[in-house]
């Protein structure tokens, strides 16, 4: 609604018409007809490319000029100093604010060319080497935030400041649902190896900020109960849960019709989706009945690759059965010092699952139509970033230049779109914001992020929150 008073009026008009409707229209009925929830304007395109999206975001932030962004002008001015070669005064942190010294540091892999693309990728990543004509390599990203958690929370809801909805909940909101026995947005988190307890991951990264909390993320969980509180406890039958809901669902549906609060109507549709799943969750987890083949393929019998191999295998599984968005966390890569040692166990217990993902899709003709992403929450200086003074090559937070790569759901195959300096400090050809990739993800899915809006706060609001442009040249 564009205005209080007319928002208060349909209030007022709905409760009323609730309470003189006990034998006529259900609240299901009513609510399909009113909208699911008062403020909506969310338009799909005729034509997406994906229909679903799996998100492995990469908590720490990788270093590019290791992994995706070869830059042979680091090995050539090794230990010479950084400011002799761009301006010092770019955004640091607080803990290189005095800092004296920025020697350059050249990277200790090797990089080849792989596939017709000639793609140039490190020898870090020898599974996704060997699909390098599947991916799209964006080198020429920037983004606001220079600090771990506002920057992780950036990307992952369009702010730095917490509180608004995750991309995951946009998409949810956005699309609906496909299976009505499971959420439409899926998180789950691998701590795994390098520094893993170096960045938090809280819950609101995958909250509905001011959307019904409907939308928000379902965390799976790598032990025991995939979902928490979904079993029934020890001695409560199905059918005493059964009759439980009933009886709480009447009494909701008696506040809903006296208050029309619409986190009443997500409260009782919650509770039914709890109770769905415990029929379809377990089958879907069963990761037992994949084939020898298929589990060997994701690393899951390998201590390393195994947790990870897992969640991404999951997500595929999730994915055959109509989930829309997953996204997995993989924690420990803030390598500001003994970066040879950290990355190099963090990418390893990556690599083989994240291609086997994109090769199983593609196997199972999901690809196409399913976008897959690999990104962290900025990029890494080129200098050695010596923390503590300890001279090992490790690398600083870089706003200003940082890689992402995409596969499947209607981008292009075997690319490079945008480039950096010779350092690899600053993004220099097709340079774009965050917010740019944020509405060009949207825009594959069929969402117009100028439409795709919610009424809070006295105005409509959107993911990129001022808009963007989408990027045209990693389109296929």
């Amino acid at each position: 609604m564009h205005d209080p008073i007319s928002h208060a009026q349909l209030l007022v008009n709905r409760r009323h018409f609730f309470g003189k409707s006990a034998s006529g229209i259900g609240i299901a009925a009513l609510s399909s007809m009113l909208g699911e929830s008062f403020g909506e304007s969310r338009i799909v395109a005729p034509a997406p490319k994906a229909k679903r999206m799996i998100y492995l975001f990469q908590s720490g932030a990788p270093s590019p000029q290791d992994l995706f962004d070869y830059k042979p002008k680091l090995q050539e001015h090794h230990g010479k100093e950084l400011g002799d070669f761009v301006d010092l005064n770019q955004r640091k942190t607080g803990m290189t604010a005095g800092q004296k010294s920025f020697p350059i540091a050249g990277t200790k892999y090797q990089f080849q060319k792989h596939g017709r693309s000639g793609i140039e990728i490190s020898e870090l990543l020898p599974h996704i080497s060997g699909i390098a004509d599947e991916i799209c390599l964006i080198r020429s990203m920037y983004t606001e935030a220079i600090n771990h958690d506002p920057a992780i929370t950036f990307f992952q809801t369009g702010s730095q400041i917490p509180g608004r909805p995750s991309m995951g909940s946009w998409l949810s909101y956005g699309l609906g649902s496909v299976n009505k026995n499971l959420p439409d947005f899926v998180s789950m988190v691998s701590r795994g190896t390098g520094r893993p307890n170096c960045q938090p991951l809280y819950d609101r990264l995958w909250g509905s900020g001011f959307l019904p909390t409907k939308h928000a993320g379902v965390k799976f969980m790598s032990v025991g109960d995939p979902v928490l509180y979904l079993s029934n406890p020890a001695g409560f039958s199905a059918a005493a849960r059964r009759k439980m809901l009933d009886d709480l669902a009447a009494l909701n549906e008696k506040k809903l019709a006296e208050f029309a609060d619409p986190e009443i109507e997500t409260r009782i549709q919650q509770y039914e989706l709890a109770y769905r799943m415990q029929l379809e969750v377990p089958e879907v987890m069963n990761i037992d009945k994949e084939p020898e083949s298929i589990r060997e393929m994701y690393g899951l019998h390998n201590s390393l690759t195994g947790s990870f191999g897992r969640q991404c295998l999951l997500a595929r599984r999730l994915v055959e059965q109509g989930v829309r968005f997953i996204q997995i966390f993989a924690g420990g890569w803030d390598s500001h010092d003994y970066l040879e040692r950290g990355h190099s166990s963090r990418i390893a217990a990556v690599d083989q699952a994240w291609a086997a993902l994109i090769k199983d899709l593609k196997r199972r003709g999901m690809l196409e139509d399913t976008l897959v992403v690999w990104t962290g929450e900025f990029g890494r200086t080129p200098d050695n970033n010596m923390r503590g003074g300890v001279y090992s090559i490790g690398r600083g937070h870089n706003a200003d230049a940082m890689s992402i790569v995409m596969a499947g759901g209607g981008v292009k195959k075997g690319a490079v779109v945008g480039a950096t300096d010779d350092i690899g400090a600053t993004a220099v050809d097709t340079v774009h914001p965050i917010r740019d990739f944020h509405v060009t993800l949207l825009h594959l899915l069929g969402l117009d992020d100028q439409k795709l809006t919610y009424f809070h706060g006295g105005r409509y609001k959107q993911l990129s929150q001022f808009g963007g442009t989408v990027i045209s040249e990693l389109l296929g």
